[in-house]
């Protein structure tokens, strides 16, 4: 019985017509594309992009040189190097992100004690050069000066959650 049902739906061409209709289906439904570079997307406050070092309201940057995001560091991307200061705490001479390297994970900012590394919310950093994939210490706060708004928000966002 099912092999005579099969042959007729064959002959009948039911594949062909189910397709379609689902086709018809969709092609009714309202559009989820987006104009990309004039339209962005909603970002999670979990997102994690671009690599940012923050500062406190008063200009000092927070890193306090304890090597916490270059020891978990899965790929090995972060490369610290701290002197002590006079008044017997540390702080950073040397931070680099090899951003060839880094996978992402967002470890280092989940290690950080005092939210001095984050992966903030821009995605858009393409480069030309790897020497531009090589982020120092002056870039990674010029990317927590230009981005501390949106930092902070998303770290409140995400406070709940930690």
């Amino acid at each position: 019985m099912t092999s005579i049902v099969r042959t007729l739906r064959s002959l009948t061409l039911w594949e062909l017509v189910s397709g379609m209709a689902l086709t018809f289906r969709y092609m009714l439904k309202p559009k989820v594309t987006i104009n990309y570079p004039f339209e962005k997307g909603y970002l999670s406050p979990r997102f994690r992009g671009e690599h940012a070092l923050r500062r406190y309201a008063n200009g000092e940057e927070r890193c306090i040189a304890c090597k916490l995001c270059e020891a978990i560091c899965p790929a090995q991307a972060i490369t610290i190097e701290a002197e002590p200061r006079t008044d017997g705490s540390r702080r950073t001479t040397r931070y680099d992100i090899d951003m060839t390297k880094c996978i992402y994970c967002g470890f280092c900012e989940e290690a950080c004690p005092v939210d001095a590394i984050v992966e903030g919310p821009n995605f858009e950093f393409a480069a030309e050069t790897r020497e531009e994939l090589l982020y120092n210490k002056a870039k990674l706060l010029a990317n927590g000066d230009r981005w501390e708004p949106e930092l902070a928000l998303r770290l409140r966002k995400d406070a709940a959650y930690r």
